[in-house]
């Protein structure tokens, strides 16, 4: 539990992909802020390596992202479209050059993101009322853009994260975060999640959680616990 705000996966999310593996991370008490030069370079040394190994290698061909544009197409979504937040960060990186330092705990949660191919939220849960579900959207919930004031409906049978109220903390599965949920300088407490779809999803899930346990720990501090979902 992170700010008492708990995580679930809904009945019908669990029995639609049985393949999923859901790594969770609850802190609490954590400090953020500006990202510290050694763990800025750390950053910048994994995006050096990672768009390396891509090399020429099309991001569609990358069974982790592949294993989550089939589950965008599962609920509706043109994953060409509308990309995982993974696949979003790696496509910027290997056509931009690189990805830009946000705040320490987004970018920890970028670097381990990239190493292993998937998406990882950071979700402050300070605004979060009981447990934050991921389940299918019913179409009445609020969701409100990064930087906006006006919310928006989910469209019905999209993949979302909802806390009990009803407001939206991510659409589309991992597609993109809400404003309530975005990691600030001020942010304390975060849910953050680490989800893999492909066939090699617990191995990878698994030592994704242990990399970033183990960055929280350094350079953010406060009471850190996980869970592994299956």
């Amino acid at each position: 539990m992170s700010h008492g705000i708990g995580f679930a996966y809904s009945p019908e999310i669990r029995a639609r992909y049985p393949q999923l593996v859901g790594g969770v991370i609850f802190a609490s008490g954590l400090r953020n802020g500006a990202t510290p030069p050694d763990l800025l370079a750390l950053y910048q040394a994994e995006q050096a390596a990672v768009k390396g190994r891509i090399g020429d290698t099309p991001l569609s061909e990358i069974k982790s992202l592949a294993a989550w544009r089939s589950v965008f197409r599962s609920f509706g979504v043109d994953p060409t479209q509308t990309r995982s937040a993974c696949e979003a960060l790696l496509r910027r990186l290997t056509k931009q050059g690189d990805i830009p330092s946000i705040n320490a705990l987004v970018d920890m949660g970028n670097l381990i993101s990239i190493r292993y191919g998937l998406p990882v939220a950071v979700l402050d849960v300070a605004r979060a009322s009981g447990t934050i579900t991921v389940r299918f959207a019913d179409g009445t919930e609020r969701f409100t853009n990064l930087g906006q004031a006006e919310t928006v409906a989910p469209e019905s049978g999209e993949v979302i994260f909802a806390d009990v109220t009803g407001t939206v903390f991510a659409r589309r599965w991992c597609w993109r975060q809400s404003d309530e949920s975005a990691a600030r300088e001020a942010t304390t407490d975060v849910i953050i999640t680490i989800e893999g779809q492909h066939t090699d999803a617990e191995s990878d899930v698994t030592a994704a959680i242990r990399d970033l346990t183990a960055l929280l720990a350094q350079y953010a501090g406060g009471e850190i616990t996980n869970q592994l979902y299956k």
